[in-house]
């Protein structure tokens, strides 16, 4: 599996790795969070309570909006690949697209029946603003892309905040605490209503508010330029032009990541109008997650393809059946830590909870590698393929 060079046609299992890295960061990130549900138990252990905490911070540094952005930039490129091998027989791969974008959405609802904060449902939405982009040039494409990045309508806040310092406007009309109810009862047909409904609006509100939705937009076209131009993918031709590209990225982020985040404090503390405040820290954090995340994948590829995917590459088929990962990690996760299941909200803080999220990504991880010894995709991942290409005649 570890393809150092590679042929032009064959799949890039480096990116597969990198995707499995993402998925396993969001599956940490999720069972620490108790699957977005925030109650936790008491402890009378100091010991225990200062490792929950630390531990907390630590996932959040390094996974929280890095993980998502990481599967963000790849569901970009994942679009190049498809469009481009349609194209190269002659086929439009738009309406093709935009049906499998209809299939993710119905995907997303089924996930959002178990958890109130799944991404599949905006990524479904957003992924349409790559059909008009599609055959702009890069440089138009990018252009594009680093305007949503800036975060545009986080700075018209900015702007009403300093015409008007005492607005404070609400800006969640939905959230995530109303379904708490219902996430700690006993009614698994309770929860599934209001997940879907409630829960669903408070994760797009929130995505909304939050510049999520900007970001996310930016990181797909990104995904699909850094694929046009074949920087995902290592070959005897291009291995000195890709390794380079890398190195720069790796090299220009890491700073800007060190000097965003120390900066933060200091931008904030100057900041007393809190919806100045909250708008500034979309806008910092959104820049700060984006350069952390671009010296993880850089590093993450690097490692990969200079040591041939020795270690990275057991992720190579957890990362093949992503969306299988995704969706069945919230139906057990409830079942895990919500009122209608085990209840375990009631007894795992933070060190307890990752310590089952460990034991939960082991699991899924021994699935994958036993489920590609028989099968050629994951099974949502079957389901997905077949569907969009339904109807299609057999060359």
């Amino acid at each position: 599996m570890g393809n150092n060079l590679q042929t032009p046609q064959e799949r890039i299992f480096a990116i597969d790795a990198l995707r499995g890295f993402a998925v396993m960061g969001i599956i940490l990130l999720h069972n620490i969070e108790h699957f977005n549900y925030y109650s936790f138990p008491q402890t009378d252990s100091p010991l225990l309570a200062s490792l929950d905490q630390h531990l907390w911070d630590l996932l959040f540094f390094c996974f929280s909006g890095k993980a998502y952005a990481i599967f963000a930039l790849l569901f970009g490129f994942t679009f190049y690949l498809q469009s481009h091998n349609c194209e190269k027989r002659g086929e439009d791969f738009r309406n093709r697209y935009m049906w499998r974008l209809v299939l993710l959405l119905g995907f997303g609802f089924i996930n959002a029946l178990f958890f109130p904060g799944e991404i599949l449902v905006l990524y479904a939405l957003l992924g349409f603003v790559l059909v008009p982009v599609r055959h702009l040039s890069d440089k138009v494409v990018a252009w594009i892309a680093f305007i949503l990045m800036l975060q545009p309508l986080e700075w018209c806040k900015v702007i009403y905040a300093l015409i008007n310092p005492e607005a404070n406007p609400q800006q969640m009309i939905y959230s995530l605490s109303d379904v708490y109810p219902q996430l700690g009862g006993d009614s698994l047909w309770e929860m599934i209503k209001v997940n879907f409904v409630t829960g669903q609006l408070a994760s797009l509100n929130w995505a909304w508010c939050y510049g999520r939705v900007f970001q996310t937009a930016s990181l797909f076209m990104i995904g699909m330029l850094l694929g046009r131009k074949g920087l995902f993918r290592l070959t005897e031709a291009t291995r000195e032009k890709v390794l380079y590209f890398w190195m720069r990225v790796g090299i220009y982020a890491l700073p800007t990541a060190v000097i965003l985040y120390y900066l933060k404090d200091f931008i904030y503390s100057q900041t007393e109008n809190p919806f100045l405040k909250t708008t500034l820290q979309t806008i910092w954090n959104s820049w700060y997650n984006l350069a952390f995340m671009l010296v993880i994948v850089s590093a993450f590829l690097l490692l990969y393809w200079i040591n041939q995917g020795k270690i990275q590459k057991i992720l190579v088929p957890y990362g093949k059946m992503s969306l299988s990962d995704y969706v069945s990690q919230s139906i057990i996760g409830s079942l895990i830590y919500f009122g209608y299941g085990f209840e375990m909200h009631r007894y795992c803080g933070t060190t307890y909870s990752l310590l089952i999220g460990i034991t939960f990504f082991l699991l899924q991880l021994a699935f994958a590698h036993w489920w590609f010894r028989h099968f050629k995709r994951g099974p949502l991942e079957t389901i997905w393929h077949r569907l969009t290409w339904i109807g299609k005649k057999k060359s």
